[in-house]
């Protein structure tokens, strides 16, 4: 039949010395690769950060710190203006200790570990200078550069 004929033809692992296919070169062997750390922003070395403590991707300028006074999931928290190397979830509303909050989870962009969350929206007015600012629990960074 014709589906005999292809099989023939074409084998599920074929060898090419002697195959039908003689212009395709051997496959060349496996080379062991090391996965460089590739961030999509570095920031300075002669400032304090913050560093993801799982794979050390940058997170924050010492100098975008808020406030040290936050209590985060898993404990201790820090409240930034801005950070890098994070993606975002989807927002969702919260019952926070200062009351309702629309917040969206925020993830280390390189290792994917859920670092802490963003602000969206506060609901009560003494809590608006929340909105578009980001908590990172202390128990997922570490300080970097400049701290001696």
């Amino acid at each position: 039949t014709a589906l005999t004929c292809v099989l023939r033809c074409f084998p599920c692992e074929p060898t090419w010395a002697g195959s039908p296919f003689p212009h395709r070169p051997p496959t060349p062997p496996m080379v062991a690769m090391t996965r460089s750390k590739t961030f999509q922003a570095y920031l300075p070395t002669c400032h304090r950060t913050y560093s993801c403590i799982h794979c050390r991707a940058h997170l924050a300028n010492h100098d975008e710190l808020i406030s040290k006074s936050f209590q985060g999931s898993q404990g201790r928290a820090y409240l930034f203006n801005s950070v890098v190397n994070v993606g975002c979830g989807p927002a969702e509303e919260r019952v926070l200790l200062t009351g309702l909050h629309a917040v969206a989870d925020i993830y280390c962009e390189n290792c994917k570990t859920t670092l802490g969350w963003k602000y969206e929206h506060a609901f009560e007015s003494s809590q608006k200078y929340k909105e578009g600012k980001f908590i990172i629990e202390l128990a997922h960074m570490i300080k970097d550069n400049g701290w001696d």
